[in-house]
């Protein structure tokens, strides 16, 4: 293939499963092997684990989960996860290969028993492991490191199997120094999302009416409204800051239509909220996000009244059509954004 490719030599990266073929290759076709870089590699039989991760159960709950996008998230808690990500791994799933497919190739990567040829790999080797990984366990990938000559070993924090979903970042960053000899500069994601900030209002006079336990009692209750409206919208919780709330949602309409529900939801605990939307683009670091969007959608909610629910003409340009209404409230000028921008009421 290489050569149908015009191309001498190749980095060979050997991701979860993979590692075997990796291997034998980089021993076979030293010349054509710029670097191995492994992850989540082992060479040993899995089936030698003890504690049932290997048994009849275990594997046809895996081929039970293919297809429907949750293998891929029992392997990877760290990813961020929303109905929208599962709909996208269970079509990559069905994709692939087939529920039978995984029942015939199963006993092939867990079977299999390379460690005779980690010795011979004589190419500039890489190991990266999540120190975490409950699955793949780090101790193996330390082994195939060990016994490679000259290999590199990099344990890095995380549960995943997967290195290429997030976080992702400290992963490429040693694959690309270990290539290149440089510590690659890798820029904070940006994504187009709608941003949610919720606030209690007048929350410091109602918690000297009521004292620190009744106020304690009743942010909680608060908190539980929230998270259970964000999860009925698909939105993610990005932080709270005591008696309000950051959201993001990849939706505009399902984000205003949170805001609503919390917004009647909370009455019911006797107290009032504000909130403010916008969509723009985010910075999105780590699980925070930031940017000019963010900064937009702050100072839409500063502008909200009790039971107001304030959007920007962004966001109400978005959602023309689809029977939600608003009341224009003109011009404003928005702290530290430039220009002046058009704020609208959700009816």
């Amino acid at each position: 293939m290489l050569d149908d490719l015009g191309s001498r030599e190749a980095v060979v990266l050997a991701s979860a499963g993979a590692f075997a073929t990796g291997a034998l290759f980089a021993a076979t076709h030293p010349s054509r092997t710029t670097a191995l870089v492994v992850l989540e590699g082992y060479a040993n039989p899995i089936t030698e684990r003890t504690d049932g991760l290997d048994s009849e159960e275990a594997r046809a709950a895996m081929i039970a989960m293919w297809g429907t996008g949750e293998f891929q998230h029992w392997t990877n808690p760290d990813m961020p996860w929303n109905e929208e990500i599962r709909a996208t791994w269970a079509r990559h799933d069905r994709l692939a290969v087939s529920p039978g497919t995984v029942a015939l190739m199963l006993p092939l990567v867990t079977e299999v028993d390379v460690r005779a040829v980690l010795p011979t790999v004589r190419v500039p080797t890489l190991v990266v492991q999540h120190a975490d990984d409950p699955f793949l366990l780090p101790a193996w990938g330390k082994y195939v490191a060990d016994r490679i000559p000259g290999a590199k070993y990099v344990e890095l924090p995380g549960r995943n199997i997967y290195h290429m979903v997030e976080p992702w970042r400290s992963s490429f960053q040693e694959i690309a120094e270990f290539l290149t000899g440089h510590q690659a500069e890798v820029a904070d994601d940006r994504v187009l999302a709608t941003v949610l900030f919720t606030d209690i209002v007048d929350s410091t006079r109602r918690a000297a009416e009521i004292g620190d336990r009744d106020w304690r009692a009743l942010l909680d209750a608060h908190d539980a409204v929230v998270r259970s409206q964000l999860a009925r919208f698909r939105g993610r919780e990005v932080n709270t800051s005591g008696d309000g709330f950051l959201a993001m949602f990849d939706g505009p309409q399902r984000a205003i239509r949170c805001a609503m529900a919390i917004r009647d939801a909370v009455q019911a605990l006797g107290i009032e909220v504000r909130a403010g939307l916008h969509t723009g683009e985010c910075e999105v670091r780590g699980d925070d996000i930031g940017g000019i969007g963010v900064h937009i959608g702050a100072r839409v909610s500063a502008l909200a009244g009790p039971n107001e629910v304030l959007v920007s003409s962004t966001l109400r340009d978005l959602v023309i059509g689809s029977g939600l209404e608003f009341e224009d409230r003109g011009n404003h000028e928005l702290k530290g954004v430039p220009g002046e921008w058009r704020i609208f009421a959700v009816a």
